[in-house]
């Protein structure tokens, strides 16, 4: 199975190559999960093809680094360790620096919220003018539209609402949205770009802040960045970190002063050539002349059941003597005292004794050989620290050496348990600085996610409140229609009545009744109509009536209907030979009048046919 670092790396040096930003030092876990979710809103299946999409579209580049670089900030963010920052940090820090100017760098400032907090206390504590004229603040960070929006300095007053009211009002000009950092005391503050894993730190820190930063890396790129931040800072200077990040381990770099509260003072590293020296403390204790027996035999008595086993050797190199420890542990007997040194084995086994023994008796100083092994009767082995020193008289006099071999092993293996201990407690600390850390980026992330969530929310809540307005709009608008319907209905049933009545009078005529249009296409045909020529009203509605085919002459009509279109009301009835629809011919009596309005427009023309007399129009 291919390991899903192997895969993302390619992705990663791509980044690096192509945009100047190594995330090679994030950890793993977090970077693939914020990898994950932008490929996941463009719809990419692989690193691979991610990738693709980087080359084709460059400016998704912006999109991926708001995605990974998480900028969750607030002012004044976990308030009680901002509290012993103003009381406690801040007047340490103004009464080591006197009358020199005080630098303050806010490393990984995101948006820019905590390197204007920090400013507002210190203009609280110094004053506007001093703060102008002596505080430097540096804010850096790697998003470039982040440090866009804190050169701004512009913020809603939502984003203000933990901000004290004093400082709010001291350090603020107000917006119709919100407030903005005032102009003269935003000159104090510089915004830049610096990487903490490559770039240069800066130097002379008074104030280092470095929240919610060191999370995201791994333990290695931790290491380095805590360097370069003890570099960074002044040996007065302070750092503050944010509320999961403890530094336990690095107690070689920094020392708590407020753990709580993550504030920590700069433990100075020695620079090339400044070491200590320690020299062990000599021996003053003399052995005071035994005047009796007694007391001789005491001595010896003591010296024999001595915990340490020890040997003496005289100037000639003999062995004068052995305690009991000595003779248990190297197998000696009361035979090999007086034997010279060089016959027995113990001069050369554990460790030879034998330069070490010339060199103590020409330098009349105690030589220590160090830690050495040795395997006892009992098979465990053991650890004898081994030291010869030169004896001297009461007068000066070189007497000869000893050596004395101190069984160490209890004390070497309460060490290795201790470092193993120590081992096993920082491999613990460190997984569970790691499971914190990672525990507050997935809280970020869902900060972040759910700041995404609410402004999603609102908008949500604005289209629901403009659909509503469309509601209602769209209610009223169906109420009109329903009472233009209920109009419409009221002049429809008007106009069927009107059509009925018609009806009934052109039937109650005694002539053929037919109106046309003015494109002579025929509108109304009576039952009069019908009854002479043949033809339904349905068959002949709309049809051209030159066009019909029925026993009138229709073509004989022409004249009279172009003059009846053009408004000519003369009545002139023509008599046209026809023949009805049963076959009989008769003399059918036409008048052609022009149909008019009240407005006296001409909108068509009006045929009565009889087949019996002139007929006249009404």
């Amino acid at each position: 199975m291919t390991d899903p670092d192997d895969e993302l790396r390619p992705l990663l040096d791509f980044i690096k190559l192509s945009r100047g930003f190594d995330f090679s030092g994030y950890k793993p876990t977090s970077l693939t999960r914020r990898v994950r979710k932008r490929m996941d809103a463009i719809g990419s299946d692989s690193y691979a093809d991610y990738l693709n999409h980087l080359e084709v579209e460059p400016d998704e580049f912006s999109e991926l680094f708001d995605t990974i670089l998480i900028n969750v900030t607030s002012f004044f963010r976990d308030a009680p360790a901002w509290r012993y920052v103003d009381e406690q940090v801040l007047p340490a820090i103004i009464g080591h620096a006197g009358s020199r100017d005080i630098r303050i760098w806010s490393a990984g400032c995101a948006s820019g919220e905590e390197a204007y907090s920090i400013s507002m206390l210190l203009v609280r504590h110094l004053g506007e003018r001093a703060f102008r004229e002596r505080v430097k603040v540096y804010a850096t960070d790697v998003d470039d539209d982040a440090l866009a929006t804190a050169r701004a300095g512009q913020y809603t007053s939502k984003q203000l609402e933990a901000v004290p009211a004093d400082l709010l009002e001291r350090c603020f000009e107000r917006l119709p949205a919100g407030a903005a950092f005032r102009k003269d005391l935003r000159r104090a503050l510089i915004f830049g770009r610096n990487d903490l894993v490559q770039d240069a730190p800066i130097s002379r820190i008074d104030l280092l802040l470095c929240r919610n930063v060191l999370m995201y890396f791994n333990a290695e790129t931790q290491g380095s960045v805590l360097r370069r931040l003890n570099f960074a800072l002044a040996n007065t200077g302070y750092l503050f970190l944010g509320k999961s990040e403890m530094l336990l381990t690095r107690g070689e770099l920094f020392r708590p002063v407020d753990l709580k509260c993550r504030v920590f003072s700069k433990v100075p590293v020695p620079r090339l050539g400044e070491h200590l020296m320690f020299t062990p403390d000599g021996d003053e204790n003399a052995d005071p002349a035994l005047g009796d027996s007694q007391a001789l035999g005491l001595r010896d008595g003591v010296l024999d059941l001595a915990p340490v086993a020890q040997l003496a050797v005289d100037l000639t190199g003999m062995l004068a003597m052995a305690n009991q420890q000595a003779r248990t542990l190297f197998g000696l007997e009361d035979a090999d005292i007086g034997r010279p040194l060089r016959d027995l084995e113990v001069s050369y086994r554990p460790v030879e004794l034998r330069a070490a023994i010339d060199r103590a008796l020409a330098e009349a100083r105690p030589v220590s050989l160090g830690t050495v092994q040795w395997g006892a009767e009992d098979g465990q082995p053991r650890e004898l620290e081994v030291q010869v020193s030169a004896v001297v008289s009461d007068g000066g006099e070189l007497l000869g050496a000893s050596a004395t071999f101190a069984d160490v092993t209890p004390h070497l293996r309460l060490r290795d348990e201790l470092e193993r201990s120590k081992r096993e407690l920082e491999v613990a600390y460190e997984e569970l600085q790691s499971t914190v850390e990672e525990l507050e980026t997935t809280n970020e992330e869902l900060q972040s996610t759910n700041e995404e969530l609410e402004t999603t929310n609102e908008e949500l809540q604005s289209t629901n409140e403009e659909l509503e307005t469309m509601n209602e709009e769209l209610q009223s608008t169906n109420e009109e229609l329903e009472a233009t319907n209920d109009e419409l209905r009221d002049r429809s049933q008007e106009l069927n009545e009107s059509n009925i009545f018609l009806e009934a009078i052109l039937g109650s005529v005694g002539v053929a009744v037919v109106v046309l249009d003015e494109a002579q296409a025929i509108r109304v045909w009576n039952r009069a109509a019908q009854a002479l020529w043949g033809l339904r009203p349905d068959q002949v509605r709309g049809e051209h009536f030159l066009s019909l085919d029925i026993g009138l002459p229709v073509e004989q009509l022409r004249a009279a209907l172009r003059a009846a279109l053009a408004g000519d009301r003369t009545e002139r009835p023509l008599a046209l030979e026809a023949r009805d629809r049963c076959g009989r011919d008769l003399t059918c009596y036409v008048t052609c009048v022009p149909l008019s309005g009240l407005d006296g427009e001409v909108r068509g023309a009006v045929l009565l046919m009889d087949d019996r007399t002139p007929v006249r129009a009404a």
